[in-house]
């Protein structure tokens, strides 16, 4: 069991009603129903019409709207990202998906690691030891590389990392650096937004193999550390030149 980590009681009121604002701003903005893609495909022009004409307030409520989604575990991610490659282009979009997925999932690490620690725990807490076992040996690098191998769901490690003794810069900094590959593909491909009937139909099996080795190179040091304290550890037995103990 990891020992949680004290927080004040204003703290928590705090992120209690940020958390009440951002759902109450679900509710009133509906936005459930229009993360889908033959939606954002329907309304393609407007949405491009609009951001032409109010380019600051479209990249402030897109933003607000991938805090909201990657805060809440809300389906749909994957479409705003197409949504902002095709409103914003690859490397514009790219941006402004990391700050809104990063910042939401900031939060739901917070709420987890503040609030909701008892359902958390009851919920996912098969994959506390096993993360806390990585994120001692080496924090970021572990972290980094389940953004970029996702085995554990976005939404399942914000919520289990913050029952870890993670810092948060290094939570964020490993997040925000960890899912731009995945970010830039799928708004790359909203370029062509047009052409698009499915999300299968982007990431390919040379993509996830992409994904696989940046995730292996980002475990490196960690195998290196590792094998570098084996072959230097005095409690070896020494071996004589012929193998010989």
């Amino acid at each position: 069991m990891v020992e949680p980590i004290k927080t004040s009681s204003k703290s928590k009121i705090a992120l209690a009603l940020g958390i009440l604002f951002v759902i109450g701003a679900v509710y009133v903005l509906d936005l459930g129903r229009y993360l889908s893609l033959e939606i954002v495909k329907e309304h393609r022009d407007r949405l491009l019409a609009f951001t032409e004409e109010q380019y600051t307030v479209s990249v402030a409520l897109f933003i607000l709207t991938y805090v909201v989604v990657a805060g809440l575990a809300l389906p749909g991610a994957a479409i705003l990202t197409l949504t902002g490659g095709f409103l914003f282009g690859s490397v514009w979009g790219t941006l402004f998906v990391n700050i809104g997925a990063t910042t939401g999932a900031t939060l739901a690490f917070l709420t987890a690691r503040y609030l909701l620690r008892e359902w958390v725990e009851e919920k996912f807490g098969a994959w506390v030891g096993p993360l806390q076992d990585g994120i001692a040996r080496n924090a970021f690098n572990y972290l980094l590389t389940l953004r970029l191998i996702p085995i554990v769901p976005f939404f399942a490690l914000n919520l289990v990392a913050g029952l870890t003794r993670i810092g948060v810069k290094t939570y964020v900094s490993a997040t925000a650096l960890g899912i731009i590959p995945g970010s830039f593909v799928y708004a790359y491909a909203g370029r062509q937004l047009g052409s698009i009937n499915s999300l299968q139909e982007i990431v390919s099996p040379e993509v996830l193999s992409a994904f696989t080795l940046l995730g292996l190179l980002a475990l490196a040091p960690i195998a290196y550390k590792k094998w570098s304290v084996n072959r230097t550890d005095p409690r070896q037995p020494a071996r004589g030149p012929h193998g010989a103990e």
